[in-house]
């Protein structure tokens, strides 16, 4: 692959200690020079490996730190209980460890509620994103909930039922029957109304498990709180509709961002590769395909290689670096 003075500098580090590390994948650019770092943090069972797009799109706008917490993603499962606090937790080592004081932190589904956690506890952060955030305290029986997410699932891509599958495996049925639980008791409708942050509230036309009428009350009990929906998106908006989700996360983050409205589907789909076809998508599954099996296997450097070649390949694809078509749209 040829190298551009864009080219960013990836790198996966853990933080923290024995069965409560995180594993942190770093992306660093020279193209992001002097903006705000963005930290992602993932929903139930899932890792970073759902901002695979995501990632490189704000990573033109400032360092991003995209993490698989313990347990999820072959990290080892940790003995505390897995609460939105234990995993808040962890987070804050990640922003303690890298010395992070003014991140904008950006949640998806039950990773919305850690952010929550983080937020109410560390009111100096100015900026949080909640993207399909959940659980609807009106429809928080098992159940309901499972169904809600039946008929959301109907509506994503192949390839992300298949990235969300794999991901599962990894996590094992034991510790997401042990997490489940504890999101389905969190009420973010209690702890939204202690944030001082400026939050902005994500969700997909499609999306049953986070349903407008939630948004509505998510937002009226929040202090400071803007809202915008993706047409034509489900629940995972950060993967197959990462481009609109990442314009609306940097215009959020310089309150640029109007305080609600909605998304063509056309403006927030991920393309397919603008210039490189299908070479790029096979080097990409098959990265993701080594990082599965030596997560698998317990195989952290493997990991971490498959990890590092993956991002640098999406950002030759979707970036400037790659001659992204979104810009002078």
């Amino acid at each position: 692959m040829p190298a551009t003075e864009d080219a960013p500098d990836v790198d996966v580090e853990h933080v923290g200690h024995g069965s409560r590390r995180t594993r942190v994948t770093r992306i660093e650019t020279t193209a992001g020079d002097g903006g705000r770092p963005f930290v992602l943090v993932a929903g139930v069972g899932v890792a970073a490996t759902y901002f695979e797009f995501l990632a490189p799109s704000l990573a033109e706008h400032g360092d991003v730190f995209a993490l698989d917490l313990p347990g999820f993603a072959g990290m080892p499962r940790p003995g505390d209980q897995p609460t939105a606090e234990f995993f808040a937790d962890r987070v804050e080592e990640v922003l303690d460890h890298y010395g992070l004081t003014d991140p904008v932190i950006v949640g998806h589904s039950m990773g919305t509620q850690v952010v929550t956690e983080v937020l109410v506890r560390r009111p100096q952060l100015r900026h949080g994103v909640l993207v399909s955030p959940v659980i609807n305290d009106q429809e928080s029986t098992l159940p309901i909930v499972a169904v809600r997410f039946a008929q959301s699932a109907t509506r994503e891509t192949f390839h992300l039922a298949m990235t969300a599958l794999s991901a599962y495996v990894l996590c094992g049925f034991v510790y997401f029957v042990q997490v489940l639980p504890h999101m389905l008791k969190y009420r973010l409708i209690e702890r939204l109304p202690l944030v001082e942050a400026t939050l902005l509230l994500i969700r997909g036309e499609f999306d049953a498990t986070s349903p407008r009428r939630f948004h509505s009350r998510l937002v009226a009990a929040s202090k400071n709180a803007r809202r915008w929906e993706i047409r034509g998106a489900a629940h995972s908006i950060i993967n197959a509709h990462a481009v609109g989700a990442a314009d609306l996360i940097v215009r959020h983050a310089t309150d640029s961002l109007p305080p609600k409205g909605r998304m063509p589907a056309e403006k927030a789909v991920v393309p397919p590769p603008p210039h490189a076809g299908i070479g790029v998508v096979w080097s990409a599954m098959r990265e993701r395909a080594a990082e599965w099996w030596c997560a698998a296997r317990g195989d952290e450097a493997g990991v971490e290689r498959a990890k590092e070649r993956h991002a640098r390949i999406l950002w030759e694809a979707y970036t400037r670096a790659g001659q992204d078509p979104r810009r002078g749209r």
